[in-house]
């Protein structure tokens, strides 16, 4: 039977059964030939998701209010959202998503574009395909350069914190030892409260805004000395470290570094010597992605495993140590 319209409160409002199901609702209009237009769209897109699925009718805004409500992580959502909205979802290819991210990011990386963009248009997607609402979708990456990161060692980390106290910048040097300790990311360590640690049971409760997990870090004496030596009142509410956001960290870090003559390392670097380090000391990579909050041991591997540059390591085969220093 086709949708008929009534009005209620100057507001005419549809109902009627079509394919079986019953559909009633407002056309948000005052104006009878609206809402008369309305009611036949309502009506032709039930009948379109009888015939030919679910995903026929599928919005993305649909599917992307489906992601947030399982609990993914919505970081850089709000862009991709504002650009698709009520754009069906088999109507969007790959090569429409690659044009949307040079659209949103016109002058950023490919890095930048992948991340923000291509990303959680794709992660949204292959939801409500999990979800059985319509079929998963592919997008070819823009191509990265892979750079080679230099890990942070201790004495670098040492250098670093020693020349932030003679600054004045307790807060800076605790920063840096606890990314460094705890394999945190710059944002997820600027976000910490002092409600978030336990200086006598040694821990640090971190949101992993990337994964959209929490984890409990351990803290190290040079840690928990960093972090008390931060002049504080303790409010529960209050950013350990003082910052407001990872992005505010950049410019007093490298001024840092300049004066202290060394090596100009992100603070990305700390968590990229945090895997590193215990790599190299003998830990397996499932325990370092667990301790520093990768989503996988794979992920350590390929890109925080660095092969030592000394020959001599074979000497091992034999039961002796190598004759040269690492890099």
């Amino acid at each position: 039977m086709p949708l008929k319209i009534k009005k209620r409160d100057n507001i005419w409002h549809y109902s009627g059964t079509v394919a079986g199901r019953r559909l009633r609702g407002t056309t948000r209009t005052s104006d009878k030939r609206t809402a008369q237009r309305v009611a036949a769209e309502v009506e032709a897109k039930a009948w379109q998701s009888h015939l030919d699925g679910p995903g026929a009718t599928l919005t993305f805004a649909q599917a992307s209010i489906a992601y947030r409500q399982a609990g993914h992580s919505t970081r850089f959502l709000n862009q991709v959202e504002d650009y698709w909205r009520d754009t069906l979802v088999p109507s969007i290819t790959g090569a429409a998503i690659r044009q949307m991210a040079l659209k949103l990011y016109p002058c950023h990386s490919n890095a930048t574009l992948n991340r923000q963009a291509i990303v959680p248009a794709q992660a949204i997607i292959n939801y409500a395909a999990e979800l059985e609402w319509c079929a998963p979708i592919r997008v070819k990456r823009f191509k990265v350069n892979a750079e080679t990161k230099t890990p942070a060692s201790i004495e670098w980390v040492e250098a670093f914190s020693s020349q932030a106290y003679a600054d004045g910048l307790p807060h800076l040097a605790a920063l840096c030892l606890f990314m460094f300790g705890t394999g945190a990311r710059r944002g997820e360590a600027c976000a910490l409260t002092w409600d978030d640690v336990e200086l006598f049971k040694k821990t640090a409760i971190i949101n992993q805004t990337k994964i959209n997990e929490r984890r409990v870090a351990h803290l190290q004496s040079p840690v928990i000395a960093a972090l008390a030596n931060i002049p504080s009142n303790r409010n529960p509410d209050e950013f350990v470290f003082k910052y407001a956001s990872g992005e505010s960290v950049g410019q007093v870090w490298k001024n840092v570094i300049k004066r202290a003559g060394i090596d100009e390392l992100s603070p990305h670097c700390c968590r990229h010597g945090f895997a590193t380090g215990m790599l190299r000391d003998g830990y397996d990579a499932k325990t370092v992605a667990a301790s520093g909050g990768w989503k996988d041991a794979v992920t350590v591997m390929r890109y925080y495993a660095h092969a030592l540059e000394d020959p001599t390591v074979t000497d091992a085969l034999f039961g002796t140590k190598s004759t040269q220093t690492s890099k």
